[in-house]
């Protein structure tokens, strides 16, 4: 939770988005073989949702770089402490959108991956 608290409140939307983009691939999963139009729904969804962590990520690690020059600017000078501790805490967005965009679409390819197989039965 640390972590969470240090990346600033974009790590609380990539945590959400990471949830929902489980919950689609799960709820993908499950009707796959009752209802396959809301299954691909599920997994557009789930596209969708892991590609929004990742950009909000991206975004989320821009905004804390420009709050780091703003407050180099401020200070009228650039110590390497806190540099150093403003790119990481800029950085642990990015890095967390990654994670959250990479997990999302491993499901998606474990997903499609059993979508071909089960069409080769």
């Amino acid at each position: 939770m640390m972590v969470l608290n240090e990346g600033g409140p974009a790590m609380y939307i990539i945590l959400l988005l990471l949830l929902l983009s489980l919950f689609f691939i799960v709820k993908a999963f499950l009707s796959k073989t009752k209802d396959e139009a809301h299954s691909k729904k599920m997994i557009g969804l789930a596209i969708d949702s892991s590609l929004l962590s990742l950009v909000i990520g991206c975004l989320g690690s821009l905004l804390g770089i420009i709050d780091l020059f703003d407050m180099a600017q401020a200070l009228g000078e650039t110590r390497p402490d806190l540099f150093s501790v403003g790119l990481k805490v800029s950085l642990l967005t990015i890095a967390f959108g990654l994670l959250s965009f990479v997990i999302g679409r491993l499901g998606i390819l474990i997903y499609k991956w059993s979508l071909k197989s089960e069409l080769e039965k």
